[in-house]
């Protein structure tokens, strides 16, 4: 730690040399306002960078015009209105994106690059970084509803997914207010975070299952309305490659919002129930059928589920439509199998 300490002390002094400028030989620079800047004096100004604090020296430039005053090499560096290195930047959105406080961001950022930050400029950074994000994905999503997106040149995919779902996150007070709860006259606790991936697949495993392409996920996650997260996973969908794939398929629970969005975005591909949601049902089902005698449930579950694992849905609404469950009822099925379903 000691040798760390040392080096990024000798690096950030020659960084201080090496950003020390020399009054410069143009005096003159254009401006904004369409006037002309000039050169007025040297300025100094502390930046935080990955090897630790350095000092700037450069010239300033005042419009006499407009009275706005600019730093080229600000701009140059990329460091115009900020005290942090891009690099450093990279860090704070690291630490902030990942760590599950800001204060713990600032504890880890001292502790694995000896750097001093407080817990707000973590924040403020992550949340500079996520809004320059969220904006740039806005522009390509008004660009893909505005017009038809070209097919990306590639090879052709064989089976691209896109997959959806939904889950609630504890937020503060303020982040649901108007909002109603669960429980009437109750305010929320949290909002719905809306996730998506998009990955694609070639083989299956040993037990004939699909298996996912090793490192093909790409992820999408915010709180949106529905309409707002189906545009962003469309324009995701066809930036990965939708338009060559030859079989499209679209993975969600049995939420209507999430079927919306595959109506509206991708009309085209096969729709299907993920193999865990699809289980849940069967099991409420068990439950009803079986409310007070656990084995019983267990043992009528085991021995239909198969069905639906296998991918065999039409012997098992058959069987529930058809035979119904006698066993779960002493006077034997009802007349009507299918309206008890």
């Amino acid at each position: 730690m000691a040798i760390r300490v040392a080096m990024h002390q000798a690096g950030a002094a020659s960084l201080t040399q090496l950003l020390t400028e020399e009054p410069p030989a143009q005096r003159h620079l254009p401006c904004a306002c369409g006037g002309t800047a000039d050169y007025a004096e040297l300025r100094s100004k502390q930046v935080l960078t990955a090897v630790g604090p350095a000092r700037m020296l450069r010239p300033y430039y005042l419009c006499s015009r407009c009275h706005q005053g600019q730093f080229p090499t600000d701009q140059a560096l990329d460091v115009e209105k900020t005290e942090f290195s891009p690099g450093v930047r990279r860090m704070l959105g690291v630490v902030g994106s990942e760590c599950s406080s800001f204060r713990l961001g600032a504890e880890q950022m001292l502790l694995l690059a000896g750097l001093e930050v407080t817990a707000k400029a973590v924040e403020r950074v992550a949340e500079a970084i996520g809004a320059d994000i969220a904006a740039r994905e806005q522009a390509e999503i008004q660009k893909a509803m505005q017009l038809e997106l070209p097919v990306a040149a590639g090879p052709s995919i064989s089976n691209l997914y896109v997959e959806l779902d939904g889950t609630g996150v504890p937020v503060v007070p303020k982040e649901t207010e108007g909002r109603e709860g669960r429980q009437e006259g109750k305010q929320p606790h949290t909002r719905e975070a809306k996730m998506g991936c998009v990955f694609t697949q070639t083989t299956v495993d040993a037990e004939g299952y699909a298996k996912r392409d090793e490192a093909s996920t790409t992820y999408l996650g915010s709180i949106q309305t529905a309409c707002e997260f189906g545009r962003a996973l469309y324009t995701e969908a066809y930036r990965r490659g939708w338009g060559r794939a030859r079989h499209r398929v679209v993975l969600a629970d049995g939420q209507h919002y999430n079927w919306s969005i595959a109506q509206e975005h991708f009309p085209r591909a096969v729709q299907i129930v993920d193999l865990y949601h699809a289980r849940e049902h069967v099991w409420e089902l068990g439950a009803k059928l079986y409310p007070s005698d656990k084995e019983a449930k267990v043992a009528w579950i085991k021995a239909h589920q198969h069905w639906l694992d296998e991918g065999q849905i039409e012997n098992l609404v058959a069987f529930f439509a058809v035979d119904g469950f006698p066993e779960a009822r002493p006077g034997g099925p009802p007349s009507d199998g299918g309206q008890l379903l």
